[in-house]
């Protein structure tokens, strides 16, 4: 039985992954790390262990004896934190991952250099200004106008940072707040509607990908920049524009991409969609949406990274049909419909509507 090393066990992300592959044809032994006491308690696999957070020195001696241990197969990590201290000890841990080169993972991990990258690639970006001191913030806001948006360089996700500044006396309060001073960049504002790429790739060839919109953030009311990383409602998309431009963002960034390369996109006022960051090395929280679909990608990337078999679908691009909806929320199951059902109820609430007005 092949025996799988997970940290952030306790998250949804990692979950998700476990209920994933525990929806593949194999059994699989997992073995759950986590630096939440709490959150490890949520996670579901056979085995649980509490570890420091990835910013302790002795995080990776401890990972090691915890490979040790456990003797996995393959060692899967969820948090940005945990993938890039891995990525950079790689070659001393008796364990295999499935990661592009080091240099990928912290380009893209830095908003900024992604930024500065996709700009040379003449992918159309929106212009960022790394925020250094107020007179930075002030030429952002002169030459990017109002609102503003400001987010972390490198943050550990979740859209932490992120803010949509009506002001500078606001904005400066918020980086003053944040001590993001150098740490933040400010960009022009697109418009709300986003859109993941998901992808995973081999040795430079791209062996799938799927589209997913983004309908609402989950609480994003509660959030000051209304983005809390927590996505209420995606609908799979299929579209050769974003196809396109995903794609040449990862081939910007790696010539030869590894593993599994998340795009995430923002539609301009043009109706164009730009690149704002790639997800390395890791999937959307919200990747069980696919595989209860039919594509079920984390267990593609578990055979390729153990170089057996795959079961690689005869279509590259957005294998699921377009117009499946995932809907999600703390405490509720999530529920698989589509696009045509939604509009059917809110069909028969206008007509009840329209009925109602009419005798008044």
């Amino acid at each position: 039985m092949t025996r799988i090393l997970i940290t952030g066990a306790g998250g949804s992300p990692s979950t998700n992954f476990v209920r994933s592959l525990k929806q593949s044809p194999e059994d699989f032994y997992f073995i759950g790390l986590d630096c939440n006491k709490y959150y490890l308690q949520r996670a579901e696999t056979q085995e649980k262990h509490l570890i420091p957070t990835a910013d302790k020195p002795y995080y990776i001696d401890f990972l090691k004896e915890m490979i040790q241990e456990t003797k996995p197969d393959l060692l899967y990590m969820q948090p940005d934190q945990e993938i890039a201290v891995v990525s950079r000890y790689r070659q001393e841990l008796n364990a295999k991952v499935f990661l592009p080169d080091d240099e990928t993972i912290q380009l893209c991990q830095d908003k900024f250099v992604s930024f500065q990258r996709w700009k040379q690639a003449g992918i159309k970006v929106p212009e960022n200004i790394v925020i250094n001191n107020p007179d930075d913030l002030k030429e952002a806001f002169s030459s990017f106008g109002t609102p503003l948006w400001i987010r972390a360089i490198i943050s550990p996700g979740g859209g932490k940072g992120s803010f949509k500044a009506p002001d500078f006396d606001i904005a400066k309060a918020w980086i003053d707040y944040c001590k993001g001073w150098g740490n933040f960049v400010a960009a022009q504002c697109l418009r709300e509607d986003s859109i993941t790429w998901q992808s995973i790739w081999k040795d430079g060839e791209l062996i799938v990908a799927q589209g997913r919109k983004r309908l609402y953030w989950e609480f994003g009311n509660r959030a000051p920049s209304g983005v809390t990383g927590l996505t209420g409602a995606g609908v799979t998309v299929s579209d050769p524009v974003v196809d396109d431009i995903a794609q040449k963002c990862v081939l910007a960034i790696d010539t030869k991409p590894n593993g599994i390369f998340s795009v995430d996109l923002t539609y301009d006022f043009d109706g164009v969609p730009n690149p704002t960051e790639i997800n390395i090395g890791r999937f959307f929280t919200t990747h069980l949406f696919f595989t209860r679909a039919g594509l079920n990608m984390p267990y593609i990337f578990v055979k390729l990274a153990l170089g057996q078999e795959c079961p690689v679908p005869a279509k590259k691009k957005n294998v699921l049909p377009s117009d499946l909806v995932w809907i999600r929320g703390m405490d509720f199951h999530p529920v698989l419909t589509d696009v045509k059902n939604i509009q059917a109820c809110e069909d028969i609430f206008n007509r009840r509507r329209d009925r109602l007005k009419e005798k008044k």
